[in-house]
C-alpha cells in the first residue's frame, strides 16, 4: 500500500470498496471497508490522492478525508461511467473512479464546506415546500371540480375555492367541506413556512457583499443571488463566463462532425435549480420589456423584434450567467450597456 498514489472509493451507506493504484497504473490493493473503519484506515495510509464520485455524502467524506492530509478529488458520475469495464459492481466502480482520477484532463467537483451545504439545504427545503403547496392546491382544485366548483389554475386563484367552501348556502356535502378546510389549513401552514424561508434567504443576500453585487443585475433578485453563492462552485473553477453558462446548461448542444458545426437547443446538462431561477428572472425582464418597451437599439429590443419570448428569455439567462460570473470573479457592480 505504500506504493499507492491514487485511492478510488466507491461510496455507500455501510460498506465501501477501495481500489489502490500505483504511479504506473498498476493495482496495489482492492479492499472492502466498513463505515467505521474507513477513516482509521486512511489515517494510517501515507498522503495520496483520494477520488470519489460526487454523489450523496461525498462532500462530508471529502471534508473528513481532507483533514487527514490527503488530496480529495470528486468526479461527476457521468465522467466515471466510461471507465467501468463490462460488469458493474462495487469493485469495478472503485477501479473506474481511480482510473478517471488519473486522467490529466479530468474535470473535478470542488468539495463544499459545511456552511455552503447548509445554505444549499435552505433552497432544497424551499423547493420541497413549493412542490407540496402545488400538490395540495391541485388536489383541492381537483376534488372540488367533481362537485362543479371550478377555479382557474394558479395558487393565486385559491380564493375561489375558499369562498365556495365558506359559503353558508353551499350544496357541497359536509365531509367535502371539512376535508377542503383541512387542505386549506395545510396550504396556509405551507405558505407561512415558505415565507419564513424566503426571509432567511433574503437575510443571507443582505449580509453578503457578493450577493448584493449580484442583485444589481436585472433578472437576479435576492433568492437567485443567494442561491448562486450557495450552490455554484467557486468562480475560479471556470476560466470564463461561457464556461459557467455551460455548467448551468444554458449553452447550445452540439452535434458537430466532419468540420460542420451543428448547434441545437440548450444542453440542459448543468445545475437545474440555478438554471430555472435564471430563466424565470430573465422571463420577468422580457415580460417587462414587452409591456413597457425595451430601450431602443438595445440587444433585448432587437431580439424581441424577431424571436419568441421564451427563446429570448433563455438567451438573456445565458447573458445574465456570464455577467454574474464576472461579478463573482472580479467584483464590481452591473452597469447598463450603452445602446447600439
Amino acid at each position: 500500500m505504500n506504493d499507492t498514489t491514487i485511492i478510488g472509493i466507491d461510496l455507500a451507506k455501510n460498506v465501501f470498496q477501495l481500489h489502490g493504484m500505483g504511479a504506473d497504473g498498476s493495482v496495489t490493493f482492492r479492499r472492502k471497508v466498513s463505515r467505521v473503519r474507513l477513516l482509521p484506515l486512511l489515517a494510517e495510509h501515507q498522503a495520496c490522492l483520494v477520488a470519489m464520485e460526487a454523489c450523496a455524502s461525498a462532500h462530508y467524506w471529502g471534508r473528513e478525508i481532507g483533514k487527514l492530509g490527503h488530496e480529495v478529488r470528486l468526479i461527476a458520475p457521468q465522467y466515471v461511467k466510461p471507465f467501468v469495464k463490462r460488469q458493474k459492481n462495487d469493485a469495478a466502480d472503485a477501479e473506474a473512479i481511480a482510473e478517471a482520477a488519473s486522467r490529466p484532463t479530468m474535470r473535478f467537483v470542488a468539495v463544499k464546506s459545511a456552511e455552503k451545504q447548509s445554505q444549499a439545504m435552505v433552497f432544497k427545503t424551499r423547493d420541497l415546500l413549493l412542490v407540496q403547496r402545488t400538490q395540495t392546491a391541485n388536489a383541492l382544485r381537483g376534488h372540488l371540480a367533481e362537485y362543479g366548483v371550478i377555479a382557474p389554475q394558479g395558487i393565486q386563484h385559491i380564493g375561489h375555492l375558499t369562498r365556495a367552501l365558506e359559503d353558508a348556502d353551499t350544496a357541497l356535502p359536509a365531509v367535502v367541506v371539512d376535508l377542503g378546510r383541512e387542505l386549506l389549513d395545510h396550504l396556509a401552514a405551507l405558505n407561512e413556512r415558505i415565507a419564513a424561508l424566503n426571509e432567511r434567504i433574503k437575510e443571507i443576500a443582505r449580509t453578503d457583499e457578493t450577493a448584493r453585487q449580484l442583485t444589481t443585475i436585472p433578472g437576479i433578485g435576492p433568492i437567485s443571488a443567494a442561491a448562486m453563492l450557495a450552490i455554484a462552485p467557486s468562480p475560479s473553477t471556470f476560466s470564463k463566463g461561457r464556461d459557467f453558462a455551460a455548467w448551468l446548461g444554458l449553452t447550445p448542444k452540439q452535434n458537430s462532425t466532419g468540420g460542420k458545426t451543428r448547434l441545437g437547443g440548450t444542453s440542459k446538462m448543468g445545475q437545474r435549480d440555478l438554471r430555472r431561477l435564471l430563466i424565470l428572472g430573465a422571463m420577468a425582464v422580457v415580460q417587462q420589456a414587452a409591456r413597457h418597451g425595451a430601450t431602443a437599439g438595445s440587444w433585448l429590443a432587437r431580439m424581441l423584434a424577431r424571436k419568441p419570448k421564451m427563446l429570448v428569455a433563455v438567451a438573456l439567462a445565458n447573458k445574465i450567467a456570464r455577467v454574474a460570473w464576472v461579478l463573482m470573479a472580479r467584483g464590481g457592480v452591473y452597469q447598463t450597456p450603452a445602446s447600439a
